[in-house]
């Protein structure tokens, strides 16, 4: 008999180890796919800590979302708590087209209530990314009778995987970037419509921050903030831009709060990513280089066949082992099922970025014609070039927009909400409250 949760859900078994040899490789590659896709995403959302010695009761109260339901499971009565939690498919209007989302609504909706928030995750990511910051956004929809959304990008995370082409020459740069960015910015702007929000406030990290910004450009009058977490594709001196670090670089964390931008940290962080950038070898090079034109590294995940489970493994280990045990594990499962998945939205990268991570058509350049409030968040230790958001600032200042700031996140790198999700989390809520 298949035993069940405290709240009646179906029990998941743990997270299948990193593998350390083939055998166990080959056993995570055969189990791979979208069943087991979500349920790595159900684990994120759900425990904080699987010990064989807690009680159900301990258990329960240790959940990060307790009253998450999956997509399968029956709505919860409104009675239940604060909020309901609810993942689902959101079709969209071509056939086989939706976006997986992670609702929390409030049980108690307000008329007054602030525009409900909308995560959206970066490059190859997924929803899942956002795990240790969802209860508290939880807390905030149930407080103040609004809601909360996570959405994967059309593409990417658990949404549909769709063919993805851009119909542009080589050479049309705007058009490929325009094509690029539509299939990203329409296919949202359709969830939307669908969800029934008027206005939202974006939370982007990285090309989640960019295509968020290019929404609002596109939908100035449906978009009421902008925070940016490490964004991408803000600056415009290729030469000033350090090559991406995201496979290589291990996580740091800590507690402090996030401080405003001053030109003492933002010019110490300039330095570390100088230091870095001397430092990279031929290979590194190569690999971000090919990475940047259009060379995915899910692509080659994928093509390494009964390899690629220790070849993610490697990365999450690294990238994200100051988790704890069971953290570190769910993501390495999360990350390894939605990178296994077919390609899709992944190839916008080489027509979006061109080589060493810098936007085609940066966002400095662009973000001025925005009338909104808008708050770039770096980490400390991010390899996203912190002075593109000092110059957007100083251009949205310049067209009277004086609803732009800047924070630093200590002891963060690119995944600032992660690894400093304490922080992150009180930001967010300010940002939210004002």
């Amino acid at each position: 008999m298949s035993s069940v949760s405290l709240d009646g859900a179906p029990a998941l078994p743990p997270a299948r180890d990193i593998p350390s040899t083939f055998m166990e490789s080959f056993r995570s590659w055969w189990a791979a796919g979208e069943k087991e896709a979500a349920s790595s995403e159900e684990r994120l959302l759900r425990y904080f800590d699987r010990s064989a010695t807690q009680s159900l009761l301990s258990l329960f109260l240790s959940r990060r979302l307790p009253f998450f339901l999956s997509g399968s499971s029956t709505p919860p009565s409104p009675t239940d708590g604060l909020v309901t939690v609810h993942s689902e498919r959101v079709p969209l209007l071509k056939p086989k087209h939706y976006l997986n989302t992670l609702a929390i609504r409030s049980t108690a909706p307000s008329p007054h209530a602030p525009p409900p928030a909308v995560l959206l995750h970066g490059y190859g990511a997924g929803l899942g990314f956002f795990f240790l910051n969802f209860p508290t956004l939880a807390q905030w929809a149930g407080t103040h009778g609004t809601s909360v959304y996570a959405v994967d990008w059309l593409g990417m995370g658990r949404s549909a995987r769709v063919p993805f082409r851009v119909r542009a020459k080589r050479g049309d740069i705007a058009g490929r970037v325009y094509e690029a960015e539509s299939f990203f910015v329409d296919s949202l702007e359709e969830w939307r419509e669908r969800a029934g929000l008027e206005k939202m406030t974006l939370i982007g990290h990285s090309l989640g921050a960019y295509f968020s910004t290019i929404y609002a450009l596109r939908y100035p009058q449906r978009v009421h903030k902008l925070v940016l977490l490490s964004p991408a594709g803000v600056p415009r001196d290729p030469n000033a831009t350090v090559l991406s670090r995201e496979m290589l670089d291990r996580q740091v964390t800590g507690e402090d709060g996030a401080v405003a931008a001053d030109s003492l940290r933002v010019a110490a962080l300039e330095q570390e990513q100088q230091a870095e950038k001397r430092k990279e070898s031929f290979g590194r090079r190569l690999f971000t280089h090919l990475w940047e034109e259009g060379w995915s590294p899910f692509q080659v995940v994928r093509s390494s066949l009964f390899w690629g489970p220790m070849l993610v493994g490697k990365y999450s280990s690294r990238r994200f082992g100051a988790l704890n045990e069971d953290e570190t594990r769910d993501m390495h499962n999360y990350i390894m099922n939605i990178t296994l998945a077919k390609g899709s939205g992944e190839y916008c990268i080489s027509h979006i970025l061109a080589p060493g991570a810098h936007a085609r058509m940066p966002l400095v350049d662009r973000i001025s014609e925005l009338k909104i409030p808008i708050s770039f968040v770096y980490g400390e230790h991010d390899w996203m070039d912190p002075r593109g958001g000092v110059t957007s600032i100083d251009n949205l200042k310049a067209a009277g927009n004086e609803r732009a700031r800047m924070y630093i996140v200590p002891r963060a790198g690119h995944h600032v909400y992660l690894d400093n999700a304490k922080a992150v989390n009180k930001l967010l809520l300010k940002e939210l409250n004002e």
